[in-house]
């Protein structure tokens, strides 16, 4: 997509704006199966958490993927998107044993993460398909926020524990078809996650009807000019002839299972916001646009950097400048950012915002939360319109009356 494209629909649908380029998306999505051919059974399952809007689901579902949900709502969204329960994988964190039960009676395969839960789930229903993730205590990336396979995370079921599991599916008989890990966002070194791979392969020999492994994701895109990315290609050269090793000694042709988000739709989301104000302190010039961390909280949360480009001059002279918001916080969203020189009522653009943004949005302040669009041949969709006073309030019900009296 080009500037100019980006400012057309910035004036046609408004602003703050969430663009999204189909095209990226796909290729994406090419990449990675292209990346793992050598594999006899591959599937991919969308991690929805990272944009779940029905029209991006609809997009994936279209170029073969499947779905992973974390929450029951997802998995309801993923129908709703047209995926049937097959096409779905549960895989919660910290849930109760009857929204896990409520899900399997949909007939999607559920992944459980906790010994307690996956107890009594294995005695009330032994004969229900069950993968089991564990945690393989290796630390992917370098932010403990979205590194989720340290000894100190809360999800999965630490290698440690192993002895304990078997013997819950050795005395509740429960029919156990997968085995799980994820090591976290940002993988900066493949032989890292190789590494966890074969932990994965040491927990797998443990069970002998196995019909999958998943493998997570966590793939690092690329968020500046020469930041390095997850070599997907080398990647899938190595995995692949190592997993095809081990079906081969395992005696049975497994499926591999990515679940990648960010990796999918980070680099096709665009982020608009028009500048409400150029203010000059003694120190600083802040660029401040109508939004805050209430529409893109990633850099506040995550520290994470989001190239932003003044698309109104995308020629002109660079200056310093901190971007922030409207809310009645400290929203910053870049602190001394060379960019183009900017002016009231320019439109400035973030990249990669694709992934954990619009998801992440909130109405706090009040704010209504932005409408989305999807680029594809050429011309924006819109396919999130942009919330209203009567989004805002629906569901609250007001003061009874008779306390109001």
């Amino acid at each position: 997509m080009q500037p100019k494209d980006l400012v057309q629909l910035a004036e046609q649908f408004g602003s703050p704006l969430y663009v999204y380029d189909a095209e990226k998306i796909k290729s994406q999505y090419s990449r990675l199966t292209k990346a793992f051919s050598k594999v006899e059974k591959l599937r991919i399952n969308y991690a929805m958490k990272a944009l779940s809007n029905i029209a991006i689901l609809q997009l994936l579902r279209e170029c073969g993927s499947c779905l992973d949900a974390v929450s029951i709502q997802e998995v309801q969204l993923g129908l709703h998107a047209g995926y049937s329960p097959d096409q779905i994988f549960f895989t919660p964190n910290g849930v109760s044993l009857e929204e896990i039960e409520e899900v399997s009676a949909l007939g999607v395969q559920i992944n459980i993460d906790n010994l307690s839960i996956l107890e009594q789930f294995g005695t009330k229903h032994p004969n229900v398909p069950v993968c089991i993730r564990i945690n393989p205590h290796v630390m992917a990336g370098g932010n403990a926020n979205i590194s989720v396979g340290h000894i100190d995370s809360k999800f999965g079921i630490s290698v440690h524990q192993l002895p304990h599991l078997v013997r819950i599916v050795e005395n509740t008989k429960m029919n156990i078809v997968g085995i799980h890990m994820h090591t976290g966002s940002d993988i900066l070194d493949i032989e890292v996650f190789l590494y966890a791979a074969e932990i994965l392969f040491d927990a797998a020999r443990n069970f002998k009807n196995l019909e999958f492994l998943d493998f997570g994701s966590g793939f690092k895109v690329p968020y500046k000019k020469d930041d390095i990315e997850t070599d997907i290609e080398e990647l899938g050269k190595k995995l692949s002839k190592r997993f095809n090793e081990f079906c081969a000694e395992y005696g049975k042709n497994l499926t591999l299972i990515f679940e990648p988000g960010k990796f999918l739709v980070s680099e096709a989301g665009y982020f608009l916001a028009k500048v409400n104000v150029v203010k000059q302190t003694t120190s600083t010039v802040f660029a401040g646009i109508d939004s805050g961390f209430n529409h893109l909280i990633r850099p506040m949360f995550y520290g994470s950097q989001h190239h932003i480009e003044n698309i109104s001059n995308p020629k002109g002279k660079e200056r310093f400048y901190s971007v922030v918001g409207y809310i009645c916080e400290t929203d910053t969203f870049a602190n001394n950012r060379r960019i183009s020189e900017i002016n009231e009522g320019d439109i400035l653009s973030f990249r990669n915002a694709g992934a954990y943004c619009f998801s992440m949005a909130s109405n706090y302040n009040s704010r209504y939360k932005p409408a989305e669009v999807l680029w594809m041949n050429g011309q924006g969709h819109l396919i999130r319109a942009q919330e209203t006073f009567e989004d805002l309030i629906k569901g609250q019900i007001g003061l009874p009356q008779a306390v109001a009296k």
